[in-house]
């Protein structure tokens, strides 16, 4: 199976430059990956780039920490949608989650789907930091916001994607929301562990990687 329509193409280091994320979209052309995902300020750059090749412009929200305000969420995400975005991934306030604040999480949430205006959304709730009933809670409370997807990972956290916590998640949403995994994810073994688990999404920067290995 072709991996390549499973990869968001992603740069999110913050010394990332202007030439480094021009060839993140050409690569992502070329390949026909599903989009490139990239901090807030190239989302112009990459909108413009890669028009009419199909290839979708992800940004991200709040990221890495998510512990700002849902009213900067929001705004973030206005912006990014004012720029070109077709799909925000957002972090979810682990804190909030953590201490069992379900109404302020999923109010964040819902603030950053309904600036998005029918773009997707997709929820990153940072599996390293939670235990099992946590990531449960976590993606109901995405679900219930109206989110697109479930995300395991920033990449910039304690760990990344695992088969054990992508297998949980599709579990629990169901096919309420699709699933993406990221963080760790390096070659092509290991993408399609993560689609046999359930991950309808790979988020990783070695995505020229895996689609050479699978073919």
């Amino acid at each position: 199976m072709s991996l390549n329509k499973y990869i968001d193409h992603t740069i999110l280091k913050a010394n990332a430059t202007r030439a480094q994320v021009e060839k993140l979209c050409d690569e992502a052309a070329e390949h026909g990956f599903a989009s490139v995902c990239v901090n807030s300020c190239w989302v112009p750059l990459c909108a413009e780039r890669l028009a009419g090749t199909g290839v979708n412009v992800c940004t991200v929200i709040g990221f890495p920490l998510g512990a700002m305000s849902t009213a900067g969420k929001a705004a973030e995400a206005a912006a990014a949608v004012a720029d070109g975005a077709d799909e925000l991934d957002m972090v979810i306030n682990v804190g909030w989650l953590v201490a069992g604040e379900d109404d302020l999480v999923r109010d964040d949430i819902a603030a950053v789907v309904a600036a998005a205006k029918g773009r997707c959304v997709k929820v990153i709730i940072e599996t390293c930091l939670l235990d099992d009933e946590q990531k449960v809670r976590a993606c109901e409370l995405s679900a219930e916001a109206g989110a697109t997807f479930v995300k395991t990972s920033t990449g910039f956290s304690t760990g990344g994607a695992t088969v054990h916590d992508v297998e949980l998640m599709a579990k629990t949403v169901a096919g309420r929301c699709k699933v993406k995994a990221s963080g760790g994810v390096h070659n092509a073994t290991e993408a399609q562990a993560m689609i046999d688990a359930g991950a309808d999404r790979i988020g990783t920067s070695s995505g020229i990687a895996i689609v050479s290995e699978s073919e």
